[in-house]
């Protein structure tokens, strides 16, 4: 009995976080008692200038198309690095993943506005090029660390290698490139809110606004909305990763 009410309570307490998030977006008047002893007499308690809803949405829809992008180019540059014809572009596949880590995003932005001029595209390119290096790594971990029996045995059942790729090597190390995702995903989350300071869209501007008008309430607001966000969207993707680990037969079929 006690086994049952020990796996719902992580279910039940995700949704009440989940809950509690989607009410705080869509009425956060509600939570004004508990957000007033932040800010001094006078000061707006509850962030007005923009919904923190749709805020919240800007700042996910960059962060997805920024990862989505990262995503493509690591993955594909992973898959080049480990055939037979593109071993020699690993030196410099690795060399391109690492430039987003070489430059803070920051110096980034400060890099791209003067290019492509304030908005969303500076904070896309850093997000970008600083995604790239955990999924890249993650995929080429996966493809490298294949079991050697299964990939005989897929030679032995005359496979071409396109075939040997898409049906056999991809599929067991999908579980680990999502893990390079989920990381890049969460990193991405808290650092696409100094987007706001090139005039981004996102949970960046309630931040901002707090620290420029030193107001605490308006700082716990954005920063408490990102930090649950970032949970709930690191729990949602480890659970895809046990999801295909399991395919893969990388887990029992009831594992955690």
């Amino acid at each position: 009995m006690k086994r049952p009410l020990a796996r719902a309570a992580p279910i039940l307490w995700r949704v009440v976080v989940v809950a509690a998030l989607v009410v705080f977006l869509v009425r956060p008047d509600l939570f004004r008692p508990l957000l007033a002893p932040l800010c001094d007499p006078g000061q707006p308690v509850i962030y007005d200038r923009a919904s923190l809803l749709s805020l919240t949405l800007s700042h996910l829809a960059t962060v997805a198309i920024a990862i989505g992008g990262a995503t493509v180019v690591a993955v594909g540059l992973a898959i080049l690095a480990t055939r037979p014809i593109g071993a020699e572009f690993l030196p410099l596949s690795r060399s391109i993943v690492n430039i987003g880590q070489t430059f803070p995003p920051v110096a980034v932005l400060a890099l791209a506005v003067p290019i492509v001029g304030f908005g969303e595209k500076p904070t896309l390119i850093a997000l970008f090029l600083y995604g790239l290096l955990p999924i890249f790594e993650n995929a080429l971990t996966g493809l490298t660390r294949l079991p050697p029996e299964v990939v005989d045995a897929a030679k032995g059942m005359g496979m071409t290698e396109a075939q040997r790729l898409w049906k056999v090597e991809a599929p067991l190390a999908l579980p680990v490139i999502i893990e390079g995702v989920r990381l890049s995903s969460v990193i991405a989350l808290g650092t696409a809110t100094i987007g706001s300071t090139v005039a981004a869209k996102g949970l960046g501007e309630v931040i901002i606004a707090g620290l420029l008008s030193n107001n605490l309430a308006f700082i716990v607001q954005g920063g408490v909305v990102v930090a649950v966000v970032a949970m709930i969207l690191y729990d949602a993707l480890s659970g895809v990763e046990r999801l295909f680990a399991r395919r893969a037969g990388r887990l029992p079929r009831n594992g955690a």
